[in-house]
């Protein structure tokens, strides 16, 4: 009988089309620390030989544990054989040193007699697998734990934030049942990073340098510096960002960073969120230890009506960008006001100023109200020409059309909208002089924007969108754990994730 390993908490998906590639990857991942490997024998163009690689790389590797995979086509997997042919692969996995092996119910159920004959010499997990959604969980782990096992796979698919949370629920529902619980895409991606804290075995990575398995996988070293998977605990305090889309967002490089700085048990998450799936949010996080949150396009304004508690200042703005959770109430508040008027008044006196407001989204409005409350004479202007009526009515300044701001002079422009965001860098809401002496653009990525580049050009002061990025950052910071943030560092985590952006974007045009 083998003695079995107890599986590391973090376990590399690899799946390449033959051997020479497969331990090619291997042994870069096991160079990087990394322990546990996925075999995906169904990639490769013969499984047989990828069972007879794991001996090889265990001789080179031994401290290394080996789960070997041949999923069949029929179940979303590359093996065309059948299910006999399929546990054949498998058993020789197993002869040739695999620590584990993952067989799929749809297998698993035909086949229990057969299953026996693993038993005693590796770990068998039975695994299950949605492609499209997440079914009702409870008769899943039901006809999951029906074939004796050393343990169970749930992966669904998740199409709206509470799916998260249900996959999530699984192992506190079920303490007793030892199981992997993730749910794929981008939607799905916290239950990534938070199954291990919420009782599962084990959560999967994609490899150093190739893709992954399954959609939402990300790399092992993100997982485990970014968002420190295996540093915080069950107590740990959730946050994160909803948005839409929200893959651009440096905001967990940032928060996660101060949370480390100062030794909090927390994590913060990108929850990707759709307009319309705002209430099913607030039923994910009610039922999830999430204890705060940024807000940000396009939820500022509609994400009003689901809080408890919203201070004044908001609630004139009429948007919210800082959520968070006190005494069983949620509570809003808007610090985008406090990061215009700090970098703004390094510059000038607000008070005795001009400003060109440029939008009339949540950004615009918090931007307008701040400077009218701090007595700059404020003018509006944008795309939507009753939206900006409204906006410059509300405080109490001028709405104007772009042809009758090209023709007049600011002492200010702080441009909230969208225009110049990554993927459309190349665009800008002035295509000639910018008319004012100060820019300041909200946008951060890219960090330097075409806005900020033509005021350059033209001799203007600018205001990056950056340093706003990391005032009001700091201002949630404080909010959510009532420490002091730890700015220094907040600021350097920003300009880091922003240069890796800026090097993402650049490969992904180049492609």
């Amino acid at each position: 009988m083998v003695r079995k390993k107890s599986l590391p908490r973090i376990c590399i998906a690899l799946g390449l089309p033959n051997v020479a590639t497969l331990l090619d990857h291997a042994r870069r991942e096991a160079d990087a620390g990394e322990t546990f490997l996925e075999f995906r024998l169904d990639y490769l163009d013969s499984p047989e030989a990828g069972a007879a690689a794991i001996s090889a790389f265990l001789k080179e590797r031994p401290d290394c544990t080996v789960l070997a995979t041949c999923r069949r086509h029929q179940n979303h997997g590359k093996f065309n054989g059948g299910m006999d042919e399929q546990l054949r692969v498998l058993d020789l996995a197993v002869q040739y040193g695999a620590h584990a092996i993952d067989v799929e119910i749809e297998t698993a159920e035909p086949m229990e007699e057969k299953l026996g004959a693993f038993r005693g010499r590796t770990q068998l997990i039975i695994s299950y697998h949605n492609f499209e959604t997440t079914p009702p969980i409870d008769k899943i782990v039901k006809r999951l734990t029906r074939i004796p096992a050393d343990a169970y796979k749930l992966v669904t698919t998740a199409r709206k934030p509470s799916d998260t949370g249900r996959i999530l629920a699984a192992s506190r529902l079920s303490p007793r049942v030892p199981l992997i619980v993730l749910a794929m895409g981008e939607m799905g991606f916290p239950s990534r990073v938070l199954s291990p804290a919420f009782g599962g075995i084990f959560t999967y990575a994609a490899p150093i340098s190739a893709e992954g398995t399954a959609a939402g996988q990300v790399s092992a070293k993100q997982l485990r510096t970014l968002y420190r998977v295996e540093k915080f605990t069950r107590q740990a305090k959730v946050y994160g960002v909803i948005a839409d889309p929200v893959r651009h967002s440096i905001s967990p490089a940032v928060h996660n960073r101060a949370f480390q700085s100062k030794r909090i048990d927390a994590v913060y998450l990108p929850f990707l969120l759709p307009p319309t799936q705002l209430r099913d949010f607030f039923e994910f996080a009610n039922a999830t230890p999430i204890t705060g949150f940024s807000v940000t396009i396009p939820h500022k304004q509609k994400v009003l009506r689901y809080l408890d508690v919203v201070d004044p200042l908001a609630r004139r703005i009429g948007a919210v960008n800082t959520v968070w959770k006190r005494a069983g109430k949620w509570r809003g508040t808007n610090t985008d006001s406090a990061g215009v008027l700090g970098p703004m008044g390094k510059h000038l006196r607000v008070n005795r100023s001009s400003v060109l407001i440029v939008g009339n989204g949540g950004a615009a409005r918090g931007a307008a109200c701040a400077l009218a409350d701090a007595g700059a004479k404020i003018s509006v202007v944008g795309r939507n020409p009753d939206r900006v009526r409204l906006l410059a009515r509300s405080c109490g300044g001028e709405g104007i059309s772009k042809q009758q701001a090209e023709c007049r002079h600011f002492d200010a422009m702080v441009h909230a909208t969208p225009i110049g965001m990554f993927p459309r860098s190349e665009d800008c809401f002035f295509d000639g002089a910018i008319p004012a002496d100060l820019v300041f653009d909200m946008v951060y990525n890219p960090l330097e924007t075409q806005l900020i580049q033509r005021a350059r050009e033209q001799g203007k002061q600018v205001i990056r969108g950056l340093e706003m990025f990391v005032e009001q950052a700091v201002r949630q910071f404080e909010i959510w754990t009532g420490e002091t943030a730890p700015r220094a560092v907040m600021e350097k985590a920003a300009l880091e994730a922003l240069t890796q952006k800026a090097s993402e974007n650049h490969m992904e045009q180049k492609i």
